[in-house]
Formats: C-alpha cells, sequence, structure tokens
C-alpha cells in the first residue's frame, strides 16, 4: 500500500477543488447560438430587434442560453447564409424572403409583383401560410422561428422610372430566384443576380442599372449614394423570416428550446412589421432631406406596372416548379378567406 504524504494529499485534494470548479463552470457556460443578418447595424432588423431578441433570450433561458450576433454580412451575403444555416454551419438568421426561396423556391411566390391589394390582406395570406412554409423548411432542415418584415419594394437608380417602359432593356440587380428574374425580364429588363451586399459596388462599376429593393436597406447601407432616385412603385411588399438549423434546435435541452421558444413568443410578427413600416416613412424623409429624389408614379402610371405583371403570374409559379403550383393554390386560398374576414 502506497501512504501519501500529507504535502501529497493536500495538493491531491486542490486539484480535485480545482477540477469541481472548471467542471462547474463549463457547466455555468451559455450554450451559445451564432445569428447572422445582412442588415447594417443602424437598421430596425438590428436595433432594435436583433438586440431585444439576444437580451430576451437570455432572460428567459437564465444565461444558458446567448444569441451571438454577426451583422451586416460579416458571414458573408444572405444567399450564401441562408444556405450555411441549413447546412449547420451557421446556427440561426434573419432573411428575406427571396433569400429563404433559394432552399425553399415555393417561397419566392410571396413576392409575387402586385398579388395584394393591401398590407393587410398579405399579413393575413401569410400567417395563414405559415405551417405550410414551416413544413417545406423542415424538409430541407430548417426550423421556422417567425415572420419578420423587410419592407416595401420600390426601383431605384439614377434617375426617375414611372412606368415599364422606363426599365426596358436596363441592366437589373437581381434577387436570386426565378420570380425576380421572370418580374425583370417581363418588364423588358436584362436580370442579372447580385447580392445585397455587391448592388452599390455594382452600380458604380455600371454592372446594373436599376435594383428594386426597401427604403429600411437602401438608406441605411449607403446604396442611395449611388442609386440617388427612389421611384415609390411599391412591387411587392416582402415578408422577412427567422430561421434556425433544425439539427441544432433539435439537439438543445428542452429547457433550452422552450426558452428560445418563449423568447420569440415575446414579440409578435405584427409588433416586428409595424417596427420596420414605421421606420420606413422616416427614412423617406431623411433621403429628400440629404439630397436624394423620391419620384412618386401616378395611380394611372401604377396600374401600367400592374397591368404587365399580373397577367404573369401564372408563369412565374411554373417557372419556379416544385410545388408551387399547390403552393400558389394555397395562397389562393388563403387569400380568399383572409378577405372575407375584413
Amino acid at each position: 500500500m502506497v501512504r501519501m504524504t500529507a504535502a501529497a494529499v493536500a495538493a491531491t485534494a486542490a486539484l480535485a477543488l480545482a477540477l469541481t470548479g472548471a467542471a462547474t463552470a463549463q457547466d455555468k457556460k451559455a450554450t451559445e447560438l451564432r445569428y447572422t443578418t445582412g442588415a447594417p447595424e443602424k437598421t430596425p432588423w438590428v436595433t432594435p430587434q436583433l438586440r431585444r431578441f439576444e437580451q430576451d433570450v437570455a432572460e428567459e433561458s437564465g444565461g444558458k442560453l446567448k444569441i451571438s450576433s454577426f451583422v451586416n454580412a460579416q458571414l458573408g451575403n444572405e444567399q450564401d447564409t441562408v444556405q450555411q444555416v441549413a447546412r449547420g454551419r451557421i446556427d440561426m438568421g434573419g432573411f428575406s424572403n427571396g433569400a429563404v426561396a433559394l432552399i425553399v423556391p415555393e417561397l419566392s411566390l410571396l413576392g409575387l409583383p402586385f398579388y395584394f391589394k393591401n398590407i393587410a390582406e398579405q399579413d393575413c395570406t401569410v400567417d395563414a401560410m405559415t405551417k405550410t412554409v414551416s413544413d417545406l423548411l423542415a424538409k430541407k432542415g430548417v426550423k421556422f422561428l417567425g415572420w419578420t418584415e423587410v419592407g416595401t419594394a420600390d426601383i431605384v437608380g439614377k434617375k426617375p422610372y414611372l412606368v415599364p417602359a422606363d426599365v426596358k432593356g436596363l441592366k437589373a440587380a437581381s434577387a436570386s430566384n426565378k420570380v425576380s428574374a421572370a418580374m425583370w425580364s417581363t418588364l423588358g429588363a436584362n436580370p442579372t443576380p447580385i447580392g445585397i451586399t455587391e448592388i452599390a459596388s455594382a452600380f458604380q462599376t455600371g454592372l446594373t442599372d436599376i435594383n428594386s429593393t426597401v427604403v429600411t436597406f437602401y438608406l441605411p447601407s449607403g446604396l442611395a449614394k449611388v442609386a440617388p432616385v427612389l421611384s415609390r412603385v411599391e412591387l411587392s411588399d416582402a415578408p422577412g423570416i427567422i430561421l434556425m438549423n433544425k439539427a441544432a434546435y433539435d439537439k438543445l435541452p428542452a429547457a433550452e428550446r422552450a426558452a428560445l421558444d418563449k423568447a420569440l413568443a415575446r414579440r409578435s410578427a405584427t409588433q416586428l412589421r409595424q417596427e420596420i413600416r414605421g421606420f420606413e416613412a422616416t427614412l423617406r424623409d431623411m433621403h429628400v432631406k440629404a439630397g436624394g429624389t423620391i419620384a412618386t408614379p401616378t395611380p394611372e402610371q401604377r396600374e401600367e406596372w400592374r397591368k404587365v405583371l399580373q397577367p404573369v403570374w401564372p408563369k412565374m409559379v411554373q417557372e419556379v416548379g416544385g410545388e408551387a403550383q399547390n403552393f400558389y393554390k394555397q395562397m389562393e386560398a388563403a387569400r380568399a378567406s383572409c378577405d372575407k374576414k375584413s
């Protein structure tokens, strides 16, 4: 039998205590979830929404979950990062509907130009499509966490674009989905898919002449400096989506999943949408005060855009492929149901 000296016993006890302390510290270490967004810091998607979400998650989980945010496309543009979420390389993020359509093409139909007659009809229809959208995303390994808002898509460039003929033959920065490409082609423009972080440089180099974007990105991102004219065509009002890798969500302990769900439930889609839309008017005023231009088509001119684009909805649905026909039928049913409620 080996006898330990008093000094050895003391050293062993100290080591055991240190190891116990390290294990306890490790137990207390928060599970980190990396959150990506292409939104710049000074936009409502980040402040207040993302910063508030970080706090909500910390409070609901008692510090066991931590959202580590990467804003302004620090991890890459949203076309790339949404696919990294699907693959599990990034845990979660907030994305435009156009970017999410890269993994579930059917979702691009929510951005059909001039499809909804007003904002209330759109919000009701989108909310009614939640289960369908969640199921399609789950097939791609992605967990739907909630709706948010992107904003009203207008056309920006270096001069006003008030009627469809104004964009004919121009180079258009297109979102990476078939609805966006088909829209520009129908209008007679030449679409090229360009990530949101590269659009400003595309204007500077002459790669693009026009872009469809929302004022909540247009002004804070600096795009307004190189494309100073915003034409209020109101092509569509695009939803945003908060997503998480499904495997990452599923492997969280039940208590942490519940805490994440409770944090998300603190802020309704209605609240998030209102925050974005309320900011739009402020930004338009700021744009004009800074020397920019807002060109507003007359109701008759706006009707010209609708007449050109509405007839190609069936073609857009067909080009999307996959389960697009069924998705579109459900959209139609949801919209009709929402109209009856109003």
